[in-house]
């Protein structure tokens, strides 16, 4: 038996193989011993798992799958409950071993049998269990592996059901106070005005009855005068407004750490600890102010919609976002978002650096990526740089409405002083450095300050609620030593697997 479990099972099961040396023997037998029935009995052993194995390739089974996520998408840390259904026309066995196929960060993957133990009355089986995620992305759940066997158990066939369905993990907002940006419109964001619907002192605060208007704002002494009824004037809200940049440069925030960590996981990013630092920051500040009746206008370090370039976005070209769902919104563009790829540097590969294998695997692209930049770089001028006039007319075509966030990486001097031009006078300006070494940052920081921005420099170990707390004082950069917030990014939680899967039948 021993012999029979080494044997290879891709194609028989153990039973199969023993009916295989089942027959050799009694072929071999009836050769030696010239006996006719060894011959006969050999023969039927063989015959059945080739049989077996034509009916199985030619049966093909025919299986619907279909995936449902509870909730949609998930934050970080949050747990959504996976329901899979799979009905079959064309079932080819009475019960099939199958498996769901996961990225390895989920852990092992769920295994089940077909039929469950309570099908539905349309003989659909349904299968729930749960996934949880330390990192942010985009994964594909699925497909179903399952393996059919014949109804003598000889022989195993494996297909692939139905494809795969992406989860969306969105990045976790920690909770801000709201001293940084109370200023004059207070804590909640809306400002009041009155407006005269004419010159007479009797209509300031009145107006005619319209179609709809409550009876519980007519104004009865203007109803006397006019002998019209009247009711009192509505009250006109100002939306504010703010704007918020984020910096997604790869040399910005890839310094110290691999820029691909997160390749392994089943999303293929490139980002860094301290980009997802960034990511935890842009997240909370986002629904910081959304929350608060806040549109708010998001952009990148080009002026360009800051959820652009990311796979996940629902509406990636939008700049603009305010109203219900637009947290919602942001969050699942966060998902997927990583670091622009370099421009006008250098590889390994060019620059003569790096082992002799990777210049080899790299000189053919990086000859076609010198072609390709020859011509984009001759056409890049100031207004399509980091920081650079496109930027900044977009920025000046919205001045004096509302504050400026900046969310940004390293900067140069040069850096600094481009997006120092950035602030306006009459609106409060922040900015947020994310780097390993934020002692590092204080030319830049002042550089800033002196413009008139309220700027900090912090590591991915700093506690997000300190630093947006702290941007009103005029303090250095915080230490990387400042608590860690969570869900901040931190380097441990993003290659920790989640085990949390439980497996049943419903």
């Amino acid at each position: 038996m021993a012999l029979l479990d080494k044997l290879p099972s891709r194609i028989l099961t153990v039973r199969g193989w023993g009916f295989v040396l089942t027959a050799i023997v009694s072929l071999l037998a009836a050769q030696i011993l010239g006996r006719r029935d060894l011959l006969y009995v050999g023969v039927l052993l063989l015959a059945l798992p080739l049989a077996s194995l034509i009916v199985l390739r030619i049966v093909k089974p025919r299986f619907t799958a279909a995936r449902r996520f509870q909730p949609q998408s998930m934050e970080i840390g949050a747990t959504t409950t996976v329901t899979l259904s799979l009905t079959a026309s064309v079932a080819g066995g009475a019960t099939v071993a199958m498996e769901e196929r996961l990225p390895a960060r989920f852990g092992q993957a769920p295994q089940f049998t077909y039929p469950s133990r309570n099908p539905t009355r349309d003989g659909v089986s349904l299968y729930e269990y749960r996934l949880r995620s330390a990192s942010r992305g985009v994964y594909g759940i699925g497909p179903v592996t399952a393996e059919f066997t014949d109804p003598f158990g000889l022989c195993i066939s494996r297909h692939v059901l139905g494809g795969s369905d992406p989860l969306v993990v969105t990045p976790a907002p920690v909770d801000l106070l709201g001293t940084a940006l109370s200023g004059s419109r207070g804590s909640d964001g809306m400002a009041a005005t009155r407006r005269q619907a004419n010159p007479s002192d009797d209509d300031v605060m009145t107006r005619e009855y319209r179609h709809g208007d409550s009876m519980r704002r007519v104004h009865w002494a203007a109803t006397a005068r006019h002998s019209e009824l009247m009711v009192r004037q509505e009250e006109s809200v100002t939306t504010p407004q703010a704007t918020l940049l984020m910096d997604q440069r790869h040399h910005g925030f890839a310094t110290g750490f691999s820029a691909a960590f997160g390749s392994g996981d089943g999303t293929g990013l490139t980002t860094s600890p301290t980009f997802e630092w960034a990511v935890t920051a842009v997240m909370s500040i986002s629904a910081h102010l959304l929350e608060r009746n806040y549109a708010l206008r998001f952009l990148d370090h080009h002026g360009a919609p800051a959820l652009l370039h990311s796979a996940s976005a629902p509406f990636p070209s939008d700049e603009e976002h305010h109203g219900q769902g637009a947290v919602a919104g942001i969050a699942e563009g966060l998902a997927a978002l990583e670091l622009a790829p370099e421009t006008g540097r250098r590889s390994s590969a060019e620059d003569g650096t790096g082992s002799s294998a990777v210049r080899a695997g790299e000189a053919a692209r990086a000859a076609a990526r010198r072609i390709r930049r020859s011509t984009a770089e001759a056409a890049q001028t100031a207004h399509h740089a980091a920081y650079g006039d496109d930027l900044l007319d977009k920025l000046a075509a919205t001045r004096h409405r509302g504050p400026l966030i900046a969310v940004v990486g390293v900067l140069t001097t040069e850096e600094a002083k481009a997006l120092a031009s950035a602030a306006d006078g009459s609106s409060p300006s922040y900015a947020i450095i994310a780097t390993e070494r934020p002692a590092d940052s204080r030319r830049q920081i002042d550089i800033l300050r002196d413009a008139g921005w309220h700027a900090t420099a912090a590591s991915p170990m700093a506690s997000l609620p300190t630093v947006w707390a702290g941007l009103e004082q005029p303090a250095g950069p915080v230490p990387s030593g400042a608590g860690a917030a969570p869900g901040a990014g931190r380097p441990s939680e993003q290659h920790r697997p989640a085990r949390d899967i439980s497996r049943g039948s419903a």
